[in-house]
């Protein structure tokens, strides 16, 4: 996280935080402005204002939804990229009152170069402003997520960081769907820790030692992210200590050009993945960083309910990186 906060202070980005009701919000805000990590926008009313000042928070801009001059015109962008689906531009202006929305649009607008929300609001009602509003980026339809898993020393290598993907957001991934989320999450690592992917879809079977359909998806995966991302080292289907430690990946998988070195694990659905993080969380007592959302045309994060001040200040960090 040093090295990110490093990164994004040598360029900060514009990044909305339409959470303003939220003291959490408010002192990230305050942080990120005074360390000059990002240049902070904070959605709210008057009565933020005077929250602001009472935290001392210089350089954090305020801006009131309901009174905001660019109002009409982001209504009009939701409208359009919404009147398929039966929004009316009634419904439109009226959606641009909530937070969420408004703040997407932001960004969808190029007003913010990224959002990060989720610590009053759910997960679900995050990924629904970003996906009205921004949507996937070309070439992806899958919107996901990933975790950045920030472990102790395991393979001789010090401290290392895990890319998990998707532990948060797509709960019975398609093979279509599980390549999209490995290129997301490839791309996203580039940005995000800075070093070069090398992807391991994960099964309970390592190149043919079972056979069943959840396997198959996995090895079908496989071949479509080989073709959308031929540069990338990526191998499949693969037991996850074949991809993570050098001496059973060369005897469960020898040649390949992963197997003991994988640092992007691709789960073959929600429930391996989310209870994988959880256990590495917990056991190995890593550092878990995210959910980050990828997939999208700009960024848009979702925090935790938990999130703490720092919590918001590192996803805020992230989303400029992603930014860039």
């Amino acid at each position: 996280m040093e090295s990110v906060r490093a990164r994004a202070k040598a360029n900060p980005r514009r990044i909305v935080l339409p959470e303003g009701m939220d003291e959490r919000t408010l002192v990230a805000a305050a942080q990120l402005a005074r360390d000059g990590l990002a240049r902070p926008t904070v959605l709210g009313g008057p009565e933020i204002g005077a929250e602001l000042q009472r935290l001392g928070a210089t350089g954090v801009e305020l801006v009131d939804p309901a009174h905001d001059p660019r109002r009409p015109a982001l209504a009009a962008r939701l409208y359009e990229r919404r009147k398929a689906k039966g929004m009316t531009e009634e419904d439109a202006h009226r959606h641009t009152a909530d937070v969420l929305l408004f703040g997407a649009l932001l960004v969808a607008a190029g007003e913010m170069d990224g959002c990060v929300s989720g610590a009053v609001n759910t997960t679900g009602d995050v990924l629904r402003a970003a996906l009205w509003a921004v949507g996937p980026a070309a070439g992806i339809r899958t919107v996901s997520s990933s975790f950045y898993m920030v472990v102790p020393d395991f393979r001789g290598q010090g401290t290392e960081v895990l890319t998990y993907s998707d532990a948060a957001v797509v709960p019975d991934p398609t093979a279509e769907q599980l390549a999209d989320i490995a290129v997301a999450a490839a791309d996203v690592r580039r940005r995000v820790v800075g070093d070069d992917p090398r992807v391991a879809f994960l099964s309970y079977s390592t190149k043919g030692s079972a056979e069943g359909p959840t396997i198959d998806e996995v090895r079908q995966a496989l071949e479509i992210f080989r073709q959308k991302a031929p540069g990338i080292p990526v191998d499949g289907e693969m037991q996850v200590d074949a991809a993570l430690i050098e001496s059973i990946g060369q005897r469960k998988s020898p040649g390949s050009p992963v197997a003991g070195r994988a640092n992007v694990l691709i789960f073959p659905n929600l429930d391996a993945g989310n209870i994988a993080y959880k256990l590495t969380q917990r056991l190995a007592h890593a550092e878990a960083v995210g959910p980050i959302v990828q997939g999208l045309a700009r960024p848009c994060n979702d925090l935790s309910r938990g999130a703490t001040p720092d919590d918001v200040v590192n996803v805020a960090c992230i989303t400029g990186l992603l930014a860039g």
